[in-house]
């Protein structure tokens, strides 16, 4: 059997396989994107249980295969219960990972993306920023992370709106969440990010679908 190996990083998705295994995709520090399995983790008796859900963040213990890696053990630091507990917290946070593995790689330095996911979910546990502007600001720190963005748009926005975009992208992820905009400015900025994602992204995120409708039903 290979080594067994320490990644810190956050479970993007997981999936079930078989009877009672896992299959997950996780964002982690020292290696990129990794699939992983947990043996036997949807038996009652797992210890692993907690620590294979969606958003849960810490170290993760892994023999290393030829094609993927199976989780021993596990030290988890935040599994976002918050976010779990709300169902619109819930649709942000699963758009917010399938744009993150949509852009990450295996083997690629993903560290400022694995930061950039951190601090967005944290984000939208703060009662006082609005989930539309943390999910504006994640979207464009996530593409000029990846170099696919551009600062030439092909209209017209208020100058507080060039301003905000500009400190978005020249910004450290530590300092993104620190500010609030005008409804105007919100406005602007979302159809800034949608020209962008037309631009360059070529797939129709199904989170994305499903938040959308979330929040239209609830009248954001």
């Amino acid at each position: 059997m290979s080594d067994l190996i320490t990644v810190t990083g956050m479970v993007l998705t997981a999936a079930p396989v078989g009877e009672s295994d896992k299959r997950l995709v996780l964002l982690t520090k020292e290696r990129g994107k990794i699939a992983a399995f947990a043996k036997g983790v949807r038996r009652q008796t797992s210890p692993l249980i907690a620590a294979c859900r969606p958003f849960s963040f810490g170290k993760f213990m892994m023999y290393e295969g030829r094609t993927s890696y199976t989780v021993r053990s596990a030290d988890i630091s935040n599994y976002f219960e918050e976010l779990s507990s709300q169902m619109e917290l819930v649709c942000y946070a699963s758009y917010f990972a399938e744009f993150a593995d949509y852009y990450a790689r295996e083997n690629n330095d993903e560290r400022q993306m694995l930061l950039l996911l951190y601090q967005s979910f944290r984000a939208l546990e703060k009662e006082n920023l609005p989930n539309l502007l943390v999910r504006y600001i994640y979207e464009l720190k996530a593409m000029v992370i990846n170099g696919e963005y551009d600062e030439r748009l092909p209209f017209q926005v208020c100058e507080a709106t060039v301003y905000t975009v500009s400190y978005i992208i020249c910004s450290p992820v530590e300092k993104l969440y620190t500010f609030l905009v005008s409804d105007q400015v919100l406005e602007e900025l979302g159809n800034v990010l949608k020209w962008m994602r037309g631009r360059f992204i070529d797939r129709q995120f199904h989170s994305l679908d499903v938040l959308e409708t979330m929040t239209s039903f609830l009248g954001e």
